[in-house]
């Protein structure tokens, strides 16, 4: 081959990469502008409460409801983005929420009535493992109605799923919908 077969070559391997990695930072760009969208919309439009009566009203809310936004601090976009990546570790199990400021009613009534299920010694020591590594020391920083969903999110993946406490640990932490970057640990074990 002459010098400019090899120079045409490359120089179409150079413009085909260049294209490729243009495309996918379009791609990237996409998902991060989705992404803020979303955070803005959730940041600003939050149901949520950490007080008992909002816990009790979700048994009462119609399974299309979601309930929106954090409970304690305001979200931060670094740390909701963070959240989001992390989940989709977890995407193909259908319980744990992709978003945890955005889990549809149906699903936290479904998980709420894990919570109460025994779990055998050995499975507890898993929970238990959780409540002392997690970041809030538990599913959330209070007893709020992320406490009972979570909590009982982690029953039912432990005794259905063998998840260890280092899983539930890591699932929760990628779950806090306290809001903030930091923790919000508050005196709440049981």
């Amino acid at each position: 081959m002459n010098k400019n077969i090899y120079i045409a070559i490359a120089l179409a391997v150079i413009l085909i990469g260049g294209v490729y990695l243009y495309a996918e930072d379009d791609v990237r760009h996409g998902a991060s502008t989705a992404l803020a969208a979303e955070f803005e919309r959730l940041s600003k439009n939050g149901n949520s409460t950490c007080s008992a009566v909002f816990k009790d009203s979700i048994m009462t809310m119609p399974d299309e409801t979601h309930i929106q936004g954090s409970c304690c601090s305001p979200m931060s976009f670094h740390r909701y983005s963070e959240q989001i990546e992390g989940l989709t570790k977890y995407k193909d199990i259908r319980e744990i929420p992709v978003d945890p400021y955005n889990v549809s009613a149906d699903l936290a009534k479904e998980l709420i009535s894990y919570y109460d299920i025994e779990l055998t010694p050995e499975e507890q020591k898993a929970y238990d493992y959780a409540i002392e590594h997690s970041h809030e020391k538990g599913p959330c920083c209070c007893k709020c109605w992320r406490w009972y969903v979570y909590g009982g999110l982690a029953k039912k993946l432990i005794k259905e799923r063998a998840f260890t406490g280092e899983q539930i640990t890591e699932v929760w932490n990628l779950s806090d919908g306290c809001g903030g970057d930091g923790d919000h640990v508050e005196d709440h074990h049981m």
